[in-house]
């Protein structure tokens, strides 16, 4: 069942449109938020990759690529000048080249989503571990396919977003309206199961704060006064209105030449635990005076300021907070890469306290369902994530991580509370909700009661499975279609002439 061949009469002509397709895409994505044009961008995607050779359909999917991923990474020109240039010239064409290339020439709508969501599998695991950045997922944050993350996780919701948007091309020729339409009803089935699916349960309510210091944007970690952003964030903290359970300080808002451990700064976390007399969580950076390595943890304090947890964080940034093939680079650009390298955690995401367990994502693993499935696979109760994008350019980045807390939130059915020390600081429920944000550079600490849960979801139960298996399936009917008849459509129902 084949959609029409648009008439465009040069190749370059298609290629442009290709660019404009993932443009589209792009817009969809937070700051800009227009979720509708997720699912437009891939309507377009799917009419252009109709009746092409595979070398145009690669080149279609790099054009895709490139329009999708540069303009909405161009953030990480500032905080990785030796990664992304690689990244949005090379990795991210090339991938999304490769998605176009395992579709058909004909009948390709059919494959498309599957495609699609292997090549986002690819992204949250490679290179270095994953770089899920912009991912369709993301642009569901605040969309009406954010439930489906309740019962098929993130992947799912990336899946959906792809199928919605071959369903809207379908709709646009009579010979696959029907199929269109049954995509379409099958979604809103899907959605409406996803709000109906269990979630866990509340065990008890807490108050909670996210604390946020405030300042400026754009920060350089050399020329920084920490002395000056800790005692920002400990004016914020003892400004609360009455009693709290729960205190989150951001990712390394404590920063040490040495060991966090009988620090001054340790004494100041005891004491305001103490003064506020409440279970404490705060990010800790210490050198432990290695030339080479630092430590990038969150620690938890009870009520009486004993310590009683250290999470060390997993997932790292690729050439922000380590470097691979560092041995490489150093050789070809010295002068744009840290000098040192994140000591990489092991073990879940979890912190123990008197409140029970606690998950714990840092920063960037927020971006990671499988640190998230960690903590519940221990149980965790609530979700926190101390991070810091004090040092970003533009708010993409931000933007894109509150999106991504609130598909961590749904899918694992937990309250998130996020930390942050100059925005956004943010605190979700187990729908995705944003029930209070900050802005950027303002101090302002967060207050809202919040509910310690158990049970689980869909999606942390079987993850990434069902999504997984079920493209896996729709790549290797398409193949052996392809196989018994190169050049055919997909015998999905009597044979039709594109137009």
């Amino acid at each position: 069942m084949t959609l029409p061949t648009l008439p465009l009469s040069k190749l370059w002509h298609r290629y442009l449109c290709s660019l404009g397709a993932g443009l589209l895409i792009c817009g969809a994505l937070p700051p800009l938020g227009w979720w509708p044009l997720a699912i437009i961008g891939v309507a377009c995607w799917a009419l252009l990759l109709e009746g092409q050779s595979t070398k145009q359909r690669f080149w279609i999917g790099a054009a895709v690529g490139f329009g999708w991923f540069f303009p909405s990474t161009i953030w990480m020109v500032t905080i990785s000048p030796a990664g992304w240039p690689f990244g949005v010239a090379v990795w991210f064409p090339v991938v999304i080249g490769l998605t176009s290339m395992m579709c058909p020439t004909r009948s390709s709508w059919i494959v498309l989503p599957a495609a699609l969501t292997l090549s986002e599998w690819v992204r949250w695991h490679a290179p270095f571990g994953g770089v899920p950045l912009s991912m369709l997922a993301i642009t569901q944050g605040s969309g009406p396919l954010l439930p489906i993350a309740r019962v098929l996780g993130t992947l799912g919701v990336s899946t959906a977003v792809a199928v919605a948007g071959v369903a809207l091309a379908a709709l646009t020729a009579p010979q696959t309206r029907r199929w269109g339409a049954a995509l379409v009803a099958g979604l809103a089935a899907l959605t409406v199961f996803g709000v109906l699916a269990p979630q866990g349960s509340a065990i008890r309510t807490i108050r909670a704060a996210a604390i946020q210091g405030g300042g400026e944007q754009r920060t350089v970690s050399a020329l920084t006064d920490y002395s000056a952003v800790l005692q920002r964030h400990l004016d914020a903290a003892r400004s609360i209105d009455g009693s709290v359970d729960l205190v989150v300080l951001p990712e390394n808002i404590v920063n040490i030449n040495g060991f966090f451990e009988g620090s001054i700064e340790q004494q100041k976390m005891r004491q305001l635990a103490i003064d506020l007399n409440t279970n404490l969580v705060a990010g800790v950076v210490e050198d432990r005076n290695d030339p080479k390595q630092f430590w990038n943890a969150a620690v938890s304090l009870d009520p009486d300021g004993n310590q009683l947890s250290r999470y060390d964080k997993v997932r790292r940034v690729p050439f922000g907070e380590y470097v691979p093939l560092r041995f490489l680079m150093e050789k070809v650009a010295a002068d744009k890469i840290p000098r040192r390298d994140d000591k990489e955690g092991t073990g879940p995401a979890l912190l123990d306290s008197k409140l029970g367990k606690l998950g714990t994502v840092i920063s960037w693993e927020v971006f990671f369902p499988r640190r998230v499935r960690s903590a519940m696979d221990e149980n965790a109760s609530i979700m926190l994530n101390p991070t810091n994008g004090s040092s970003f350019w533009l708010t993409q980045v931000q933007s894109q991580q509150i999106a991504s807390s609130s598909l961590r939130a749904v899918e694992s059915g937990r309250w998130l509370v996020q930390a942050a020390p100059t925005g956004f600081s943010a605190i979700i429920n187990p729908d995705g909700e944003v029930i209070q944000r900050t802005g950027l550079g303002e101090q302002h600490a967060l207050v809202e009661e919040v509910e310690l849960r158990t049970g689980s979801t869909l999606a942390m139960w079987w993850g990434e499975w069902p999504v997984l298996i079920f493209s896996l399936l729709v790549l290797a009917f398409a193949l052996r279609a392809h196989r018994a008849k190169p050049g055919g459509e997909l015998p999905l129902g009597p044979a039709s002439e594109s137009v």
